[in-house]
């Protein structure tokens, strides 16, 4: 692969699909299912040619325990199917930029399994910038018969999380605002952060564009905070969006062992029973 394939520098470059790659692929043999995340009164004004509308912005869950887990992985699981993503076609996913929704939808398609998912680097603002064609035409998808699979390795539960804590090979990535962080902004029945996290707000990840810094600017910044490739990550936030994006940006500078607490804050902080910190106190 040459620096013309692979501007950005990234070990896994094919995780990230550029404009110009996306708008040669569109109509043709193969082209990939589309998946628009964002609002449905945003994809309602305009889309990409062929895209289908999924927002799951809001279906969140706050208990990762067994029963519950499954069902809700289940029902995305049916909602992807729903629009007819299936593992012998290309997925693409986006939003308004490289955005906290598309990366969601990434990692749950990851989890699932799929072998062929990137998403556009830039999103719809990108796209338009551009001047590239927008449609209002609505696709009615062809809902498959895909029967999802799981990769443990790249979701943590709250088990998962507290049986890590104190663990040297172990990097726990706190993705909020340095506000949650701290605690002085309480989003849950606790503030504060997992014991020993480190804060790299997700929002880094990103240029003034909206699309995804190089790859050497992201190994740099990790490397600084202190998640290096050797460790295992697992990142947190809310409810999961904003550790996909993390999580998807370790991915692609490399990083094996990266896992998603999809359950985040929303269930650490309202469960008495496991232990928080409050940064900057003893």
């Amino acid at each position: 692969m040459t620096t013309h394939d692979n501007p950005k520098g990234y070990t896994n470059p094919h995780l990230l699909t550029g404009t110009k790659a996306l708008a040669r692929r569109i109509g043709s043999p193969g082209s990939p299912t589309l998946l628009d995340l964002r609002p449905a009164e945003q994809f309602a004004v305009g889309h990409l040619r062929g895209a289908v509308h999924l927002d799951l912005f809001g279906l969140s869950l706050i208990d990762t325990s067994p029963a519950p887990l499954a069902a809700f992985l289940w029902m995305i699981g049916h909602l992807l199917a729903s629009r007819g993503v299936e593992p012998a076609r290309p997925v693409v996913v986006y939003d308004d930029q490289s955005g906290i929704r598309a990366a969601r939808a990434f990692w749950f398609l990851e989890y699932f399994g799929h072998p062929e998912v990137s998403l556009l680097d830039g999103g719809f603002d990108a796209w338009q910038r551009e001047g590239r064609r927008v449609t209002r035409d609505v696709v009615t998808p062809r809902a498959s018969r895909w029967q999802v699979g799981g990769v443990e390795r790249q979701l943590a539960t709250w088990r998962d999380l507290r049986d890590r804590l104190e663990t040297p090979d172990v990097a726990i990535l706190d993705t909020r605002t340095e506000g949650e962080y701290q605690g002085t902004t309480v989003r849950a029945k606790r503030g504060g952060a997992v014991p020993g996290a480190v804060h790299v707000e997700w929002t880094r990840n990103l240029d003034e564009t909206g699309a995804f810094k190089s790859g050497e600017q992201l190994q740099e910044m990790y490397a600084a905070a202190g998640i290096t490739r050797e460790k295992e990550v697992v990142s947190y936030c809310q409810g999961g969006y904003r550790a996909a994006h993390s999580y998807l940006a370790l991915r692609l500078i490399g990083y094996r062992r990266v896992r998603n607490y999809i359950g985040s804050w929303k269930e650490w902080g309202d469960r008495d029973d496991l232990p928080i910190e409050i940064v900057g106190t003893v």
